[in-house]
């Protein structure tokens, strides 16, 4: 990991406030966009009520933040060497899973390697069953990795908003896990089903929201463009005209935040 992605990140969970990145050359993600893509290992197909969730994940960020964001994520699959263009994954899941091939296990630790940023969600974290699957594969992948929790002092909760725990589709528990490297989470471990809470219909949400309705899924909204920021103050772009406007943190005034868009920066619709 880069001294100038610890210094971004750690002046992030500082300050968030303020901070013009240098240029400087990437290995992920050229044209600088959020890119939630889902990913696919073994014969698994992206399909269900949750396919509308990286797409409404996009438009939320776009919504509140200066974040450009892909409006339709492609899948992506771990043996295709396309899941080395973009800084980010989405695996997610309701079932245990067969174990990785060669090829997916050499391309996710190529994926882990230069950087790139994944988040487990658990469809079903009633059962727990794709969690310990993805745990037990990710073993293979990052073998020194150790999953540790991570709650409201870490940069995940503070990226944009300023969240005091993680919730989801269901309330689950207050702190995400991580394997985390170089000081920063790489790997992020959701319980929460969080693509619950952003699946979208045309009549609106798809899913129930339990226990707490519309501002639990609210605070799920928050925690995912959190997500998403950090991915994108991570692996950073060389036009970074914006950059002020997407380190700027909400002010505090309750549990997720002011509420109030950012300003968006000169030139940006």
């Amino acid at each position: 990991m880069s001294l100038h992605r610890r210094e971004v990140l750690g002046a992030l969970a500082a300050a968030g406030a303020g901070i013009l990145l240098p240029r400087e050359a990437h290995a992920f993600g050229e044209e600088g966009a959020f890119n939630p893509r889902p990913l696919l290992t073994g014969k698994a197909r992206w399909e269900g009520v949750r396919t509308t969730a990286p797409g409404h994940w996009s438009v939320e960020l776009e919504g509140r933040t200066s974040a450009p964001a892909h409006r339709s994520p492609r899948p992506v699959r771990a043996d295709e060497p396309v899941l080395l263009a973009e800084p980010f994954v989405l695996w997610g899941g309701d079932a245990d899973l067969p174990p990785l091939t060669e090829r997916e296990v050499s391309g996710l630790r190529r994926f882990i390697a230069l950087g790139g940023i994944m988040l487990v969600d658990d469809f079903a974290p009633e059962t727990g069953a794709f969690t310990r699957g993805a745990k037990r594969e990710l073993a293979r992948v990052i073998p020194e990795g150790a999953v540790i929790p991570i709650g409201a002092e870490n940069v995940v909760f503070r990226s944009f908003y300023l969240m005091q725990r993680a919730v989801g589709r269901v309330e689950g528990p207050a702190q995400l896990q991580a394997i985390v490297r170089g000081g920063l989470p790489q790997v992020i471990f959701s319980a929460h089903d969080l693509c619950g809470a952003l699946a979208e219909g045309e009549g609106g949400p798809s899913v129930a929201i339990t226990p707490g309705g519309d501002r639990q899924r609210e605070l799920a909204v928050r925690l995912c463009v959190n997500i998403a920021m950090y991915v994108l103050c991570s692996n950073y772009k060389d036009d970074q005209v914006h950059a002020p406007f997407l380190m700027r943190r909400r002010a505090p005034g309750d549990e997720g935040g002011s509420g109030k868009p950012a300003p968006r920066p000169p030139g940006r619709p």
